[in-house]
């Protein structure tokens, strides 16, 4: 499959992709730049804004024209049309830990992870300490933990039908699947989805209408389609290392958005840090919102 470098931008931590199908526009942010960056399709312009800590992860709301933005140590509403931020929430944790990767559940409340804060004051990265990491599930203002002892959280992700839920812990080289009620969130015990793949480690994912996992594998050079069975149904090839995370968009929600991080060795690590595009196989699904009201 056909790569594209859609936008050479050199992020240090390319993370957090969202599609937003109102703009025709797709977001992402820079963890270690602190930097949120918005790519306009239509002619691939590239806008960034800068905020005051490191940027981990996106939502679209209900509301228009505004994005849940969560950066290590909270969570803001943030409108970029006048670059209106407003904290809503702050981790409920010491500042040993951050926060990672978060996406919507299909009732509109987040589900977000934690992990030992692995970035300094101006940027810097720094080793991860085991089992500090959470996965918490945000809504009325409100975390509830739902799993602790998780080394890095990673995948936040629903098949199809809401009907099972993935979550990654980077560290331990799992994905895990768990029975999830689409009505009411109740998740049932996880168990190993996708363990032990030689390439790289589970970074994000994101899901097609097919019911097909797209895994990016930091450290793996590759996104994985990983098919409801757990079988790995392909390989793609990203030229750099380290891949972090993905969604589809397009108007036809066909186009896979990859990002990725700098950290790699060699030729091949000239483009770390660009955003790249596939047309897939299969659709995605739409985005999912972040339920304000």
């Amino acid at each position: 499959m056909e790569l594209d470098c859609v936008a050479p931008v050199g992020d240090i931590t390319g993370e957090g992709a969202v599609w937003s199908a109102a703009e025709g526009c797709l977001y992402w942010t820079d963890i270690n730049r602190f930097l949120v960056h918005r790519l306009a399709v239509g002619d691939r312009s590239v806008r960034t804004w800068f905020f005051d800590e490191p940027a981990v992860a996106m939502a679209l709301t209900d509301s228009p024209g505004t994005l849940l933005v969560a950066l290590a140590s909270r969570l803001l509403l943030w409108t970029p049309a006048d670059d209106e931020r407003r904290t809503i929430a702050v981790l409920p944790a010491s500042n040993a830990v951050r926060f990672n990767d978060a996406r919507p559940c299909p009732r509109g409340t987040l589900l977000i992870g934690t992990m030992a804060n692995n970035v300094g004051p101006d940027g810097e990265s720094g080793e991860v300490a085991p089992g500090l990491g959470a996965l918490y599930r945000f809504t009325e203002g409100a975390f509830e933990t739902l799993e602790v002892g998780i080394g890095i959280a990673n995948t936040v992700a629903w098949s199809p039908d809401g009907a099972t839920f993935y979550f990654a812990d980077t560290l331990a080289n799992e994905i895990r699947a768990y029975d999830h009620h689409p009505e009411t969130g109740a998740l049932g015990p996880g168990s190993a989805f996708f363990a032990g793949f030689e390439r790289g480690a589970p970074d994000g994912s994101a899901i097609d209408s097919e019911g097909h996992l797209w895994n990016c594998r930091y450290g793996g050079g590759c996104v994985v389609r990983i098919a409801p069975d757990g079988r790995v149904e392909r390989i793609v090839e990203v030229p750099c290392g380290n891949v972090t995370t993905c969604t589809f968009g397009g108007p036809d929600l066909r186009t896979l958005y990859i990002t990725t991080a700098r950290g790699g060795q060699g030729r091949s690590e000239r483009l770390a840090g660009s955003l790249f595009a596939l047309e897939a196989p299969a659709p995605g699904l739409p985005e999912q919102t972040f339920r304000l009201s």
